[in-house]
């Protein structure tokens, strides 16, 4: 179905028709995507590290503080990371259309045969793709948006997904680092914290593999399951290699 703003030629029949019809297709994926980067490093990395101090005979406090640092560098450093991702993918669009732009104008016999083979690519014979192929060369923005989606494969990116994407995995990560280290908050034992840390984030890992399961597609409960081996696993290592070192 066309965007709401986007002009159609299409008649107010065909037209009421597409207003009635609706499709339940989930398109948030990359927020979701988001969410999912953030809070599985979130829940992960201060879980690890949090475990590891704990092995180290470190107390609460410390925990708590190295805890809180970790968070707020890594909220920084992921949701940089997702910005200058967004960004780059955003680049990249801009430059491939600009190229393809130069394409249209500097050889359109060359790229008119690009559409057509496209076109015969699902099955659609000359006689029907060759309309096609004219009343596109009468539409440069409607040729180059073409061009842009079949050829190419590259979608229009939303002008503010890069903070939106920067500001959706600090908050994510932040939130996910937070469970961790909230039972270092009320116990002043690490011993009796660590514990509680690892109950809550199992449970929270757990929770959130099934929910990432349901939103992918996935199957939810051997999602719960991954997530919750992978930071087991990775807290458990950690622990392990500081009482190793430090006794």
């Amino acid at each position: 179905m066309a965007n709401d703003g986007q002009k159609t030629n299409l008649d107010p029949e065909k037209q009421a028709l597409l207003n009635k019809h609706t499709e339940n297709h989930f398109t948030a994926g990359e927020i979701v995507r988001d969410i999912i980067i953030g809070v599985s490093d979130g829940l992960t990395v201060p879980f690890a590290l949090a475990a590891g101090l704990s092995g180290a005979n470190a107390t609460s406090s410390i925990v708590l503080t190295a805890g809180i640092a970790e968070v707020a560098a890594g909220a920084i450093s992921m949701g940089l990371g997702g910005y200058l991702a967004a960004k780059s993918e955003s680049d990249h669009y801009m430059r491939e259309l600009r190229r393809e732009q130069e394409e249209i104008v500097n050889d359109p016999d060359a790229e008119a045969a690009e559409v057509e083979e496209i076109l015969a690519e699902y099955g659609i014979e000359a006689q029907e793709y060759t309309p096609v192929v004219n009343a596109l060369r009468k539409k440069p923005q409607a040729w180059l948006d073409f061009m842009m989606k079949f050829e190419l494969g590259l979608e229009k990116p939303d002008p503010r997904r890069a903070l939106h994407s920067a500001l959706t995995i600090a908050v994510a990560y932040v939130l996910g680092g937070a469970v961790p280290l909230l039972p270092y908050v009320f116990f002043p034992r690490a011993r009796e914290a660590l514990v509680a840390s690892v109950v809550v984030t199992l449970l929270a890992l757990l929770i959130f593999g099934y929910a990432k399961g349901r939103f992918t597609d996935n199957k939810p409960f051997s999602s719960a399951f991954q997530t919750a081996f992978i930071g087991a696993i990775a807290s458990a290592a950690a622990f392990g290699l500081a009482k190793a070192i430090h006794p």
